[in-house]
Order: C-alpha cells, then sequence, then structure tokens
C-alpha cells in the first residue's frame, strides 16, 4: 500500500456573491421521498457507525515508531506524547497499487481491525487525475483501471464494519477547476462524476460500509456548488460526506458547513416543488438572500465572520423548512490538525502562503468518535495522518526551501517528525496521558 496524503486547498470561490432575485413565499410542505433516498437511508441505519463505535488503532503507526525512536534518544517529552497519538485511531490510506495488492491490504485490515472489535476507517485516494496532477497528484491510469481497483478494495473490505472517506478532493477540486485548459470539453469531469458514482454503488454493496464522499471544507466551494457535485456524484446512494480532510478549518465551521450543505441537497431534490434541481438558490457561507446586504457592517454574509451566519440560516428556515434527519444527508469531519484553527500569516508575507500547507503552530483536535452529540455527524476522525507532510510548500519562492521552516519539506505523505511532534504539543483539547 502507498501512502501519499494531499494537503486540502481552500480555492477561492468564482463568485462569492450569488444573485438570487426570487422571492421566497409560501408554506413549505415536505414531499415524499425519492425510493433512492429511502433505500440510502436504510442501509445507512444498518451501517457500523453507532455512538459506541470504537475506531481502529494501528499498533505499528508512525506515531508508535517515532515514540520508540524518541524514547531511545531521551526525549522523553516527545516520547510520551508520540505514545499518546500512538493509541488514537487514524485513518488508513489506499493510494494505489494493483487490485490483487489492493485486495489483499484492505482484507488485512478489516482482519486486524475486527480481531481487535474495532471499525476501520479507510481513505479511497486513487481517482485518475487526482489533485490536479500537483503535490499528491497521480491516481488510476483510466475509469477502467480505477473502477477495477476500486471494486477489489470493497471486495477487500467484504462484510465487515468499515468506514470509507472517498477520494479527498474529488469533488471540490473536479477536473475542470483544475489550472489551464485541462478539460476543456467537459468530458474528464463529467467520467470523474460517473467514477465516483461507481465507486459508492460499488462499496454500498458491501452491507457493512459506510461511504462518505468528500466535500472539501467551509473555506472551498459555495454551498449549493457543493451540493450540486455531490447530487451528481450519488451521495443520495452513499452515508453522507466528508469535510475538512487534511485541512485545519475549525471545527464548529464545520458542522454549520455541512448542515447548510446537506439542508441544501435535500431543497433541491425532496424539498418544496418550486426548488427542486436549484442547488444555486440555496445560501451559502458567502451569500445569504434573507441578509439585507445593503452595505452596513454584519448585514452580509462572509466566509471568514461566522457572526454572519445566523443570515444563511435565517434562509434555511425560510426556504427549505424543517426536514427531520432522517432525511438529510449525514457527514463525518476530520479533526486531526485543527485544534488551533488555520494558520494566517501577516498579509504581504509570503507571495503565496499556502495555508493548507504544513502551516505552523498548528494542533491536533477533538478525538475521533462516533458519539458527537451532532445528530447530522457521524463521526469526527483523524482522517490526515497526523506527522504527514502536506508536500514540498515554497509559498511562493523558488524554492525548494520552506521559508517558514528553512528546509525542504519532505514530500506528501512522507513522515516528519519535527511536524508531528509539533501537532501533538499543540493539541487542542491537550494530550493526556
Amino acid at each position: 500500500m502507498t501512502y501519499r496524503i494531499p494537503g486540502r486547498r481552500a480555492a477561492a470561490p468564482a463568485a462569492l456573491a450569488l444573485a438570487v432575485c426570487t422571492a421566497w413565499t409560501g408554506t413549505v410542505v415536505p414531499t415524499a421521498r425519492a425510493e433512492e433516498r429511502t433505500a440510502a437511508v436504510a442501509a445507512a441505519d444498518a451501517g457500523p457507525l453507532t455512538p459506541a463505535t470504537r475506531f481502529y488503532v494501528d499498533p505499528d503507526s508512525g506515531a508508535a515508531r517515532q515514540a520508540a525512536v524518541d524514547a531511545a534518544a531521551g526525549d522523553t517529552d516527545d516520547a510520551a506524547n508520540m505514545t499518546r497519538l500512538a493509541g488514537l485511531p487514524q485513518a488508513a490510506w489506499f493510494t494505489g497499487g494493483t487490485p490483487a495488492e489492493v485486495r489483499a491490504d484492505a482484507a488485512a485490515l478489516v482482519a486486524r481491525a475486527g480481531a481487535a472489535g474495532q471499525v476501520p476507517v479507510l481513505v479511497a485516494y486513487n481517482v485518475p487525475g487526482r489533485d490536479c496532477g500537483l503535490y499528491s497528484g497521480g491516481g488510476a491510469t483510466s475509469s477502467a483501471a480505477y473502477r477495477e481497483w476500486i471494486t477489489a478494495l470493497a471486495e477487500g473490505v467484504g462484510d465487515a464494519p468499515a468506514v470509507v472517506v472517498l477520494e479527498p478532493d474529488g469533488l471540490a477540486a473536479l477536473p475542470k477547476d483544475c489550472a489551464g485548459s485541462v478539460d476543456p470539453t467537459g468530458e474528464l469531469t463529467a467520467a470523474r462524476l460517473a467514477d465516483l458514482g461507481f465507486a459508492v454503488t460499488t462499496l454500498k454493496q458491501r452491507p457493512g460500509t459506510a461511504v462518505y464522499l468528500d466535500a472539501g471544507n467551509s473555506q472551498w466551494r459555495a454551498v449549493g456548488d457543493m451540493a450540486r457535485r455531490l447530487i451528481d456524484a450519488g451521495v443520495a446512494r452513499a452515508d453522507g460526506f466528508s469535510l475538512n480532510v487534511s485541512n485545519f478549518q475549525p471545527t464548529d465551521h464545520q458542522t454549520r458547513y455541512g448542515t447548510w450543505v446537506s439542508q441544501c441537497v435535500w431543497f433541491a431534490t425532496e424539498g418544496p416543488e418550486w426548488g427542486r434541481g436549484h442547488t444555486d438558490w440555496c445560501a451559502s457561507q458567502y451569500y445569504s438572500a434573507a441578509a439585507p446586504n445593503d452595505g452596513r457592517p454584519g448585514n452580509a454574509v462572509s466566509a471568514d465572520d461566522p457572526t454572519t451566519w445566523h443570515w444563511t440560516d435565517a434562509w434555511y428556515a425560510q426556504s427549505a423548512g424543517q426536514p427531520s434527519t432522517t432525511e438529510l444527508a449525514h457527514f463525518v469531519v476530520d479533526t486531526s490538525r485543527n485544534g488551533r484553527g488555520p494558520w494566517q500569516p501577516a498579509a504581504g508575507t509570503y507571495a503565496d502562503p499556502e495555508t493548507w500547507c504544513n502551516p505552523p503552530g498548528r494542533g491536533m483536535g477533538p478525538r475521533p468518535t462516533a458519539d458527537t452529540g451532532l445528530p447530522l455527524v457521524d463521526a469526527y476522525l483523524y482522517v490526515k495522518t497526523i506527522g504527514d507532510s502536506d508536500g514540498s510548500c515554497t509559498r511562493g519562492t523558488p524554492g525548494p526551501v520552506d521559508p517558514v521552516y528553512g528546509v525542504v519539506d519532505p514530500p506528501a505523505g512522507a513522515w516528519w517528525p519535527d511536524f508531528a511532534h509539533a501537532l501533538a504539543r499543540n493539541a487542542e483539547p491537550a494530550l493526556l496521558p
């Protein structure tokens, strides 16, 4: 199994203000749910996640090995932190290999987890053209190869309980979003959506597998844009979507954003008749038609100011009503590195600060659990491997040295002891014995 783990870029939205001219009137009357969604909810209810779920802890993790190295060097503080980190569950990334290899690796993982009475979290990260060919570029060579690979992954998981986070960045960075004329006809984007839909269907054929399509984070795609992409990729057949993978956005920002995305999916597919098909009408972290939008402070929605997000809440209350949590897509949040939120260097310090890439001073976030206390949030997970580099960041300089650290950062997915130590040392809440 190859471990190459990406950083999540938060791309600037193409349009921060969505003009919605329709006047929202009338009372929302929920309609009958589609047969597909009914089946998906039933499948989700039979999935492996309950508040008592214990996620798999790998006894041979990078943190466990680092603890031994630190102890041998007499570094007792870092050794203690690495030991504590080694006792926490993290996801296993499946990023390549032949179908036979991925089948065997997945089967071995679920067997180890089963023997421990735990549920493994797998990340499928092998879609063609992944990461727009950047730091974590690669993936299967064709749709046919990818489908053979994903089928083998599902076969390896078998009937055992498992959680699969499906293709980080796969929807937030479609081929049409990549720099240059990568997909002038839209053919590659259509293929990506079809491949993800195939993956959802194939993985959900396994009775114990919960599947979450990746949906970026709250500083990336607008709510309606992401809802549209999720619908097109088959979220109705999945258990929901994942947020903040390998990123640093605060947990409460993600739960708010995820709730809106879920409500928007419902609004445009099963909500009021006048809203069917119109994810583009959904309020977002960038704009709400419920706000005065008169230019006065606080009277418009800002993605960087959660005190303005009540305007987005107001739009959903007015326009989407109150669908039950069984009617809405659920989601999981990667809290592996968001304990201190995102890095914000002083303006003008770097030509391109690459805030998503090995930012300094960050810390681990809330511990993995399926007992979140939030009805739409199925789990907080450590999806990103804590201590793995996001890539060789240059911050807009010629490189290859990262000006923040004064060294060349390890390649994406490579273990970086100093980064692991810092994330553990800065954990919020703090790591305890």
